[in-house]
């Protein structure tokens, strides 16, 4: 079910990201995502693993999502650190005479008045926890675009040969493929990133719950394949950085992931065994009550069977 895996270290190079008291965000994703790696390679030794970086180096967003696209990744995970503003506080030192008038000419009087002084100072952040972005269902254009340009089957020399010679691939039977294929990634990503946030909320994490940000995030909507961004923790609070800088939090971090990935590839493995049942009860024998159900099935059939060929070489 999954054979490429594409983790992606946020930010880097030039790009620091967001910073605390003595860290930087590019920093501490290229730490948690490269032990991360050697989690997933140990739990599951036949999955190819890619990274989008492995040093302290910059690749744009666009070529990230283009990296992932081209090696025909099965899950994107993206991993970054959260940062919230400083608290503007306020405290109480005093009080200032102020002398001022009222009146004109013969009637103008002098008065005084206390006027309260004060000290403003900045405190950090007591935000906390962990949060898992999803793309936003509101782009649901630009995602379903991803999947159609990247889509295996426009870019086989011999896709008439393995797809019949009136197969098209603008025809509306391929963009309902790219059409299903987008709820199907929205669903797993979905999912995967429920049991990122369980797994978190099970060590003691803050569970900041599953998000869709509003003005989208381009390496979550430009990935043809289900896709998270973990924000792993604030590392605008003194305490979250002192977390996601050591060994300890590090690793935890990452075998939260891993046993979450662990729980979604036996989802994957039980709701594609749900639908062959489904199907096969459904499938009578009976052109009639097939109909155009039974052309679309066989349709996605034929896809996935073309993706694990296509998977094993």
């Amino acid at each position: 079910m999954i054979n490429t895996i594409v983790i992606d270290p946020g930010h880097g190079g030039s790009d620091a990201g967001a910073h605390g008291v003595y860290s930087y965000e590019k920093d501490i994703c290229l730490d948690i995502s490269l032990k991360l790696g050697k989690m997933i390679e140990k739990e599951f030794p036949d999955v190819k693993l890619l990274y989008t970086r492995t040093t302290d180096t910059y690749p744009a967003l666009h070529a990230r999502a283009n990296y992932a696209n081209e090696n025909k990744g099965d899950l994107f995970l993206c991993i970054h650190v959260n940062s919230a503003p400083a608290k503007r506080m306020s405290e109480l030192t005093g009080y200032k005479t102020v002398t001022y008038y009222t009146g004109k000419g013969k009637n103008r009087k002098k008065k005084t008045k206390q006027v309260p002084q004060y000290r403003y100072y900045t405190v950090p952040s007591n935000a906390k926890g962990t949060e898992t972005y999803i793309w936003g269902a509101h782009k649901s254009e630009e995602k379903e675009l991803a999947v159609r340009e990247n889509s295996y089957i426009y870019l086989e020399k011999d896709f008439e040969k393995n797809y019949g010679p009136n197969f098209d691939p603008s025809s509306p039977e391929a963009v309902a493929v790219s059409l299903l294929k987008t709820k199907q990634y929205f669903k797993r990503s979905a999912t995967l990133a429920g049991y990122v946030q369980d797994e978190f909320a099970k060590v003691g994490r803050v569970d900041r719950d599953v998000k869709q940000r509003g003005v989208g995030i381009w390496v979550l909507q430009a990935t043809a394949m289900p896709s998270v961004l973990v924000e792993t923790g604030f590392i605008s609070n003194p305490e979250e950085e002192k977390y996601l800088n050591s060994q300890e939090g590090q690793t935890e971090i990452a075998d939260c992931i891993v046993k979450a990935l662990r729980k979604y590839v036996k989802w994957l493995e039980d709701k594609q065994e749900d639908d062959k049942e489904k199907e096969d009860k459904k499938d009578d024998g009976n052109p009639k009550s097939a109909g155009v159900n039974r052309d679309n099935r066989d349709f996605l059939e034929m896809v996935d069977k073309m993706e694990k060929q296509r998977m094993s070489k």
